[in-house]
């Protein structure tokens, strides 16, 4: 048989066939020595895990004003010391000062059910477990008839969100149906939220302002379902009200609380929401240096957002980019002792309120500002970076692909660069340098299902990350930063010529806001 006559073959004539087969060798690509070690080290030596165990798994989420936020920049300062990087607690204002405690939800008749959900940040206590009613929003048509029917509300829970006919995302949707019946399920779900929308708009309210008139009129507590689109999947922002708890309720369970209570079962819940409101709270940025040994007053910036909403760990947004960040700032001190210019690592607070910390951080340093190199942001998800915008800045190409060319080819040829590019206006916090002239660049990666699934959401954990793809980042991030800190060259802040808009009106460079430096009439 050919099997046994291919192993009974002598050995000599095996392996001249063998080595016939074989492809040439390809030539090993060359790195600068110091690039090299910084993909060895990666590669061998990460650190990403256990930095992702202890930041996610031990502190968890990082909402501004928590202790767990104050944790968070005491932890990343402690950890870039323990490398013999400065690094120290820069405050930039306060915050409402609020922990988490537990939530506890039970449909208590017409049936026993425990309910999935959360009490949403910053919500009041319960003090003591609440149980009332559950009620929808009424049929009308007028603020004069809903304000009629306010009253009504006292002493019940009332349901403030949209109901949800199918809680299926529209990707499964569209996989199984007939393309007929996925277009007509989507003009339905498309005239769902539409009429929703129409309707509050109709009763002379808001987002901000139907909560607070709910609490007015005595509610016991307010419920939404923020759902994403993807199956068990909402958001978690920040309640609307003072006295009375606000919750998310998981679709599934919204939508059977919603169903009753519109045929009239009149269904009850309890709820036990504890939490603690807490003095007003310092908000820090985490700022490490490794000064530099030619050009001191020159920098190159890492830079990251530290605080998180608290729906879950905040693990894609952002610990992946603070993890990046942390990793990146390690290896450069271990393998590159002789930096030019200074490298500075910000981990920003309150970001999420509004680039908080990093518009913080450039308003109150100018010294610094006029000496940046470069600073390069990460923010959008656990992937590989994949693209680089040149921020609107007319020279980006000439350093930015400089720059670039040094990493390793596996690293450098997922990405897409767009130069001069357009200057972000916010989203993130390489924003805030680049509205005040600065060069800012964010490091955009593939995104792995993030705004759908992860981005502020309940399933934000650390399991969502890949680890694979955050070593490449680190290799990246390393890379620039080097080479940025090597350039000869200052690199050029010449703005681009801005293009016209529909109107043919010129589109305007970012104005430089200024942070809000406490949680007064934030909404």
């Amino acid at each position: 048989m050919k099997i046994n006559t291919f192993f009974t073959m002598p050995a000599v004539v095996l392996a001249a066939q063998f080595s016939w087969a074989q492809a040439p060798a390809k030539p090993q690509e060359k790195l600068n020595p110091v690039i090299e070690n910084f993909v060895n080290e990666v590669n061998n030596n990460s650190q990403l895990e256990n930095l992702a165990y202890e930041l996610l798994d031990g502190i968890g989420p990082r909402l501004v004003g928590t202790p767990e936020m104050l944790a968070a920049n005491e932890w990343t300062a402690n950890k870039l010391r323990s490398w013999d990087i400065d690094a120290n607690l820069q405050q930039f204002g306060t915050w409402k000062g609020w922990q988490r405690g537990t939530t506890h939800v039970d449909m208590t008749y017409p049936r026993i059910k425990s309910l999935s959900a959360t009490q949403l940040a910053w919500s009041p206590s319960t003090k003591k477990a609440v149980e009332a009613e559950v009620v929808v929003l009424p049929k009308v048509s007028s603020k004069a008839e809903f304000d009629k029917w306010l009253p009504s509300v006292k002493g019940k829970i009332v349901l403030m969100a949209q109901y949800q006919k199918i809680g299926r995302s529209d990707e499964q949707i569209k996989e199984f149906a007939t393309p007929e019946l996925y277009e007509k399920l989507k003009a339905e779900k498309d005239k769902a939220s539409k009429d929703f929308k129409d309707y509050v708009n109709s009763i002379g309210y808001d987002n901000n302002t139907l909560p607070e008139a709910l609490e007015k009129a005595g509610a016991a507590g307010i419920a939404i379902s923020n759902w994403t689109g993807i199956m068990g999947a909402n958001r978690i922002f920040g309640a609307k009200t003072t006295k009375i708890p606000m919750l998310d309720i998981d679709v599934e369970d919204y939508g059977m609380l919603f169903r009753m209570a519109e045929k009239g079962a009149k269904p009850k819940i309890k709820v036990e929401a504890q939490s603690k409101i807490l003095p007003e709270a310092k908000t820090f940025n985490t700022i490490g240096m490794i000064k530099g040994k030619e050009k001191p007053d020159e920098y190159v910036i890492l830079s990251a957002h530290l605080d998180s909403w608290d729906g879950a760990q905040g693990a894609t947004d952002n610990g992946t980019g603070v993890l990046t960040m942390l990793e990146t700032m390690r290896i450069l001190k271990k393998y590159y002792p002789n930096n030019k210019r200074t490298i500075l690592v910000g981990l920003w607070g309150s970001e999420e309120q509004g680039l908080n910390g990093s518009r913080g951080f450039v308003a109150d340093h100018p010294e610094i500002m006029k000496g940046v190199q470069a600073a390069f942001n990460q923010d959008n998800g656990t992937g590989r970076v994949v693209n680089i915008s040149g921020q609107g800045f007319v020279k980006s190409y000439d350093y930015i692909g400089r720059w670039l060319n040094a990493a390793p080819k596996s690293v450098r040829d997922n990405i897409k660069t767009d130069f001069p590019g357009m200057p972000g206006g916010g989203g993130s916090d390489h924003a805030s340098f680049v509205a005040a002239g600065v060069p800012g660049f964010s490091l955009g990666s593939l995104n792995w299902g993030y705004f759908g699934y992860t981005w502020h959401t309940t399933k934000d954990t650390y399991d969502k990350i890949v680890f694979d793809e955050i070593k490449n980042n680190v290799i990246l991030t390393a890379t620039l930063a080097y080479m940025a800190s090597e350039d000869p060259e200052f690199t050029s802040r010449e703005r681009r010529v801005m293009p016209q808009d529909d109107k043919g009106e010129t589109v305007k460079w970012p104005e430089a806001k200024e942070p809000r430096r406490d949680s007064k009439d934030f909404k």
